[in-house]
């Protein structure tokens, strides 16, 4: 029975057994690489630093977890505090927004509705700056022909926005008044947001600008400046004779 198993192949074999690394062997090591906790400082988690020592050459390992340790708090509590002011950056957003949108939906007709957005949207939503602007309609429409309204260059609105986005923000702004007019050289940052054409209305922009650079930035979200936007339209399709 023997004879057959040792003719059907050699069996299971033997484990090698791992040398294990003496002390003296990881103290050699680490002499000849002073830069390895340097570079793979997550090991001092799995160490137990001496006591405070000192000396010429020695090394406060106490001091250096430590300081290690208050970095990643002061990290956490950065990252905390950044969260806490976009919530309450949102969430004023939000309140303004809402505000600016009853002040348009309160407008009774076109004449108070300029009105609303040129001298109560920049104090409901604390901008220095809000235009409306329209790229020339296939067919005249004299309400639109006011000095409240910026006259757009035709294809002005795609330049500006691309073919598909409903809303830009732009930490720098360097308008030559096409967009803001006579307020462009106050503008640092904007927020633009397309107006769709229809019926009633050619395409066009409604812009929040700023004083302050980066007021507005591509980290914020553009939802808010969009929504406004699509109350606006509605309003001016509704006042000028187009069904929303």
């Amino acid at each position: 029975m023997s004879q057959n198993q040792g003719e059907s192949g050699p069996g299971p074999q033997p484990r090698t057994k791992r040398k294990s690394v003496s002390i003296t062997e990881v103290a050699e090591f680490l002499r000849h690489h002073p830069g390895f906790l340097e570079d793979h400082p997550e090991l001092l988690e799995h160490l137990t630093p001496p006591a405070r020592w000192t000396g010429d050459g020695i090394v406060d390992m106490n001091q250096y977890i430590l300081d290690r340790l208050r970095g990643e708090v002061d990290n956490l509590r950065s990252c905390a505090m950044d969260l806490i002011d976009t919530i309450r950056t949102n969430l004023s957003g939000q309140t303004r927004t809402h505000s600016a949108v009853l002040a348009l939906l309160a407008a009774d007709g076109l004449d108070q509705l300029v009105r609303t957005v040129h001298e109560h949207l920049p104090l409901l939503l604390d901008v220095d700056a809000v235009a409306v602007g329209f790229e020339p309609p296939p067919k005249p429409i004299p309400a639109l022909v006011a000095p409240e309204f910026q006259r757009l260059p035709k294809g002005c609105v795609r330049r500006l926005m691309g073919a598909g986005d409903r809303a830009q923000l732009l930490g720098e702004m360097n308008d030559d008044g096409t967009v803001f007019g006579a307020a462009a050289g106050l503008v640092r940052s904007a927020a633009l947001a397309r107006i769709r054409p229809d019926g009633a209305i050619p395409a066009g922009l409604f812009a929040l600008g700023s004083r302050t650079e980066d007021a507005f930035h591509s980290g914020q979200g553009p939802e808010l400046v969009q929504f406004l936007a699509r109350v606006l339209e509605n309003r001016l399709q509704r006042l000028l004779g187009s069904p929303a």
